[in-house]
C-alpha cells in the first residue's frame, strides 16, 4: 500500500507523468475529514502528528488506488451530541471534493467508519460553566466590591460644574482704571 501510483492525466503531455504517493492522498483525506464540524478526529491518530507523520500513511486512513480511481476507508470519532448521519455524509462529501479538486483523480467511494464518540467538547463546555460559577461565587464573597459596583451603576455620572465654568469663562481683560505696576531698573 506504500507504493506510488503513476497517473497520466494528459496522454499527449510532453512534460511527463504525475505520480501521487498514497501518503499524499491519505493526508488530504485526514485534513478534509477533520475540517468537518462534528468530527473530533481520525481514529488512532494524534492531532497533527498522526496526520503529518513523514513517510507513513496516517492511522485510520486506507487508500486503494486503481489508475485514476480512488477508494477511501477512514475511521473517525464523532463529537457527542452531533447527528452522526449528517456529520458522516458531510465528511464523505468533503473528502471526495478535496481529493478530486487537488489531484484530478476520481473518487469512487468514501467509506466512513465511526469507531468512537468524543466527549471533549462537552467536557470543555462543562469546565467553562464551572469557571463562570466560581467567578460568580467569588464576587458574592466580596460584598465590598459588590456594593461599590452596585453604587457605581446606580449613580448617574455628573461632571463637576465648577470645572465646566472655569473652562467656559473667557479670560478677563485688565481694568483700565488699574495702573500697571511700573518696573524700574536700578543701576
Amino acid at each position: 500500500m506504500n507504493e506510488n501510483n503513476t497517473i497520466d492525466k494528459e496522454k499527449d503531455q510532453e512534460n511527463g507523468q504525475i505520480t501521487y504517493a498514497n501518503e499524499v492522498i491519505a493526508t488530504i483525506v485526514s485534513v478534509a475529514t477533520t475540517e468537518v464540524d462534528g468530527i473530533s478526529g481520525i481514529a488512532g491518530s494524534g492531532a497533527i502528528s498522526g496526520i503529518l507523520a513523514k513517510g507513513k500513511t496516517p492511522r485510520g486512513v486506507k487508500i486503494d488506488m486503481n489508475g485514476e480511481d480512488v477508494n477511501v476507508d477512514v475511521s473517525v470519532t464523532v463529537d457527542y451530541g452531533m447527528p452522526i448521519q449528517k456529520v458522516g455524509h458531510n465528511a464523505q462529501e468533503n473528502v471526495r471534493k478535496s481529493i478530486e479538486s487537488m489531484t484530478g483523480l476520481h473518487v469512487e467511494k468514501v467509506d466512513l467508519h465511526v469507531v468512537g464518540v468524543s466527549f471533549e467538547k462537552e467536557n470543555q463546555e462543562m469546565q467553562q460553566s464551572q469557571k463562570l460559577a466560581l467567578t460568580i461565587e467569588e464576587e458574592k464573597e466580596h460584598p465590598v466590591l459588590e456594593e461599590a459596583t452596585a453604587q457605581a451603576e446606580q449613580e448617574p455620572q455628573q461632571e463637576p460644574e465648577a470645572q465646566l465654568q472655569t473652562e467656559t469663562e473667557e479670560p478677563q481683560e485688565p481694568d483700565a482704571s488699574e495702573e500697571p505696576e511700573s518696573v524700574t531698573e536700578e543701576e
